[in-house]
Order: C-alpha cells, then sequence, then structure tokens
C-alpha cells in the first residue's frame, strides 16, 4: 500500500531459475528465472506522487522481470544505483498485482540477493 513502513521494504531472494526470460520476446528481458514470481506485490495506488521502485542488491549481476497489473512485462538488467543492480521505476504506478521475478545470467545457479520495494529508492 503506498505510504508503507519501512521504507525500503526488503526481502532475501534466491535469484535465478531454469527459463530463459528472453523467451518472453520483450526487449530488455534477460536472464535465468524461476518458473514462478519470487514474490508479489499487492499494490494500492494513494493519493500522492511518488514512484513504485523495484530493485535488487546483490553480489551477482542480476536482472529483474516484473509483469504489472495491465499483464505488461516490464524489464531491466543494470539500471540500478550500484553496481551491476537492476532496477525497475514505475513512475504512477497503479493499483493491482506486481508479479516480481529475480534472474541470474548462470541458469540453475541460484543466487543470493536482496529485492527493495520503495518509494523513495532504488539500490
Amino acid at each position: 500500500v503506498s505510504g508503507f513502513l519501512p521504507d525500503p521494504h526488503t526481502i532475501d531472494i534466491l535469484a535465478g531459475g531454469e527459463l530463459d526470460a528472453r523467451a518472453l520476446g520483450v526487449p530488455g528481458c534477460v536472464g535465468s528465472i524461476a518458473r514462478a514470481p519470487d514474490y508479489r506485490v499487492n499494490w494500492t495506488a494513494g493519493s500522492g506522487q511518488l514512484p513504485l521502485i523495484f530493485s535488487v542488491n546483490s553480489g551477482a549481476d542480476t536482472t529483474l522481470v516484473i509483469n504489472d497489473p495491465h499483464d505488461n512485462w516490464v524489464c531491466d538488467d543494470d539500471g540500478g544505483e550500484q553496481g551491476l543492480n537492476p532496477s525497475v521505476r514505475f513512475v504512477s504506478p497503479v493499483s493491482g498485482q506486481y508479479d516480481v521475478w529475480v534472474g541470474t545470467y548462470a541458469a540453475g545457479q541460484l543466487q543470493q540477493s536482496t529485492l527493495h520495494v520503495s518509494e523513495v529508492e532504488s539500490q
């Protein structure tokens, strides 16, 4: 829900999987991901103008694959603030379900990572 605390909300994720995100056919979708989402956010948009930001912090080179409430696929590889971290920013997030996958470049090799969900900052 908009205005959540603490911000960022952090979730430990074992990134990676056996599916190739390129199979989605969406530009920028890369990495190996799991069959099921790693995390699901049911978002209720607030009256404020804050963005909804998903980012990952990991020692591995990770990717983000997100299916938004309108069934749009949004992906990122190295758009975060630090190193090879991915980040996706929804400038005017809509209410609904956001399914999130954290991918890696090594198929089948799971990597420790932390997913950050924030209205103010990216990793």
